[in-house]
């Protein structure tokens, strides 16, 4: 069987929300330039930012909602090995054997 690597883990819960954060607080500055942009611009060049201060939330919503890219399956120990010579356990009660 082959041996669990650290490396082959998926990130922590913790990690993959400030990742997802961070490209959102990205995308939502974008459109806050956007609409700035919108108060400086005339004729047709008003028309980009605006298509971008309308599109750009559901873009960055599927975004963060998109989990991590890679999917890693974490490989499961092997069955319990009886060591030759050793004690049984003690059982549920706590009592001696």
């Amino acid at each position: 069987m082959k041996q669990q690597s650290i490396t082959d883990l998926p990130p922590s819960p913790g990690d993959e929300r400030r990742t997802r954060m961070i490209k959102y607080g990205i995308a939502m500055t974008i459109r806050i330039v956007c609409i700035v942009l919108m108060l400086f611009l005339h004729g047709w060049w008003l028309i980009l930012p605006a298509i971008g201060a309308i599109v750009l939330p559901y873009f960055a919503v599927v975004l963060a909602n998109v989990g991590s890219p890679t999917k890693s399956v974490v490989n499961r120990p092997g069955g319990v090995v009886a060591i030759p010579g050793a004690r049984p356990p003690r059982d549920f009660g706590g009592r001696p054997e």
